[in-house]
């Protein structure tokens, strides 16, 4: 049986993060990050709230029939999930693409550091 091997914690300074935060490459990533998330976040829930009015305030309109036994208020409910996955494809996209790299640099400045 072998023991485990010994992990070596050194005797490097753990990164400034105060500084970090305050840097201009940190605000570029927040800048980017909030600029995408803050305005989709706003218009999903006001779609969620006008979903819901609708619900309680328009029945005759919600029970309107689009084809067959499908109305718009079932209509209206699918395109929320359609919409929720739309958001979730479209952020990964903004990440991979945007935030993911600045994050990486930060990062690889930070180890460099360490």
């Amino acid at each position: 049986m072998s023991a485990a091997p010994t992990i070596d914690p050194g005797t490097h300074e753990p990164p400034d993060y105060q500084q970090v935060q305050s840097s201009a490459e940190f605000d570029e990533l927040r800048r980017a990050h909030r600029s995408f998330a803050f305005p989709l976040t706003v218009a999903f829930v006001l779609w969620y709230l006008v979903y819901v009015v609708l619900s309680s305030y328009a029945g005759g309109f919600m029970a309107t029939r689009v084809a067959g036994h499908l109305n718009v208020a079932f209509v209206l409910g699918l395109a929320q999930f359609v919409t929720t996955f739309l958001i979730a494809w479209w952020y990964s996209r903004h990440a991979a693409r945007k935030l993911d790299p600045r994050a990486e640099a930060i990062k690889s400045r930070l180890e460099a550091g360490a």
